[in-house]
């Protein structure tokens, strides 16, 4: 048995090598020059902000009615401001080089105009989520109502975190939308990357184990099952053997397209309007609009029009 010298003993030269700059090599961003770092913590309040602001009343104070909304909207959205100044400042902060010089008037200044212009989205975020709800509802017989579907639906919430997050990056914020989505990840298990881009109307049944890449594109009035995967065939590599990043590696997903459970849609193809691909697929070739692809007996897959 230790004894209580030993302890001590172990407890210092333990702490004092996982405190060596040393050690930390790969977190250079670790307040060395009064950065701000991102916050899982807060980014979490600032999705549940989010989410009490689009669906005042599903998500946050459950006291919010027609009296009292515009006082709680103002409390939550000056809430929200703060939230996203701090965290986007981070984000900024956390994405400059860390041998370069940090102006934390001009980042803080940044992240300031960045938040209200967030904040100014708002509006339609919550149109094109009311959009999804809406198709959601009428896609699922179960569903009772979109109240019902707005409290109850795992996809629901992956989806806002998802056009939350879109809405990041559409203004070069870095870090925090990844933060955003991987948060939606651990809470549903849909995976949704943040850089993807997604037409209305936008459904996911189920949702366990959904993939989106991020240079999938998919249009309006699509459906996905739980299990599917748009994802990548393979990878271009540089003269180092690295993957090259940015290269567009992902299916694009036209109108009005349903695919079932568990189908895999990989590489930059094209899946047509009004297609329909069948549950356990794999894909990996481009499908013709009003296309439908099942699969066969012996497993042989059919490819016919609709």
């Amino acid at each position: 048995m230790a004894t209580q010298h030993d302890h001590h003993k172990v407890m210092q030269e333990t702490v004092a090598r996982l405190a060596a700059g040393e050690n930390l090599t790969s977190m250079c961003h670790m307040r060395w020059r009064g950065e701000p770092i991102p916050s899982q913590q807060a980014v979490a309040e600032l999705i549940n902000t989010c989410r009490a602001l689009i669906f005042p009343g599903f998500f946050g104070d459950s006291d919010v009615n027609r009296i009292n909304i515009l006082y709680h909207t103002g409390i939550a959205a000056e809430r929200l401001y703060w939230l996203l100044c701090d965290q986007i400042a981070a984000g900024l902060a956390l994405a400059t080089d860390c041998d370069g010089e940090l102006d934390i008037n001009a980042l803080t200044e940044r992240a300031e105009a960045l938040a209200d212009k967030f904040i100014a989205k708002l509006p339609s975020l919550r149109e094109a989520l009311e959009a999804d709800v809406h198709a959601t509802y009428l896609g699922d017989p179960a569903a009772i109502s979109t109240e019902e579907v707005i409290y109850c639906y795992p996809a629901v919430k992956a989806i806002t975190n998802y056009r939350i997050a879109h809405a990041l990056v559409e203004l070069d914020v870095p870090v925090i939308p990844r933060m955003i989505a991987e948060q939606a990840h651990s809470e549903t298990g849909i995976d949704i990357h943040p850089a993807a881009t997604i037409g209305r109307s936008f459904t996911i049944d189920h949702g366990t184990g959904v993939v989106i890449g991020a240079t999938a594109r998919i249009g309006d009035n699509v459906k996905l099952y739980q299990g599917v995967t748009l994802g990548a065939k393979s990878f271009d590599l540089d003269s180092d053997g690295n993957p090259i990043k940015g290269i567009p590696r992902h299916p694009i997903i036209g109108n009005n397209v349903v695919i079932y459970s568990n189908a895999t849609i990989l590489g930059r193809i094209t899946i047509g309007d009004n297609a329909v691909i069948g549950g356990n697929l794999w894909v990996t070739f481009d499908v013709a609009p009003g296309e439908k692809v099942v699969q066969a007996k012996a497993d042989n897959v059919l490819r016919f029009k609709q």
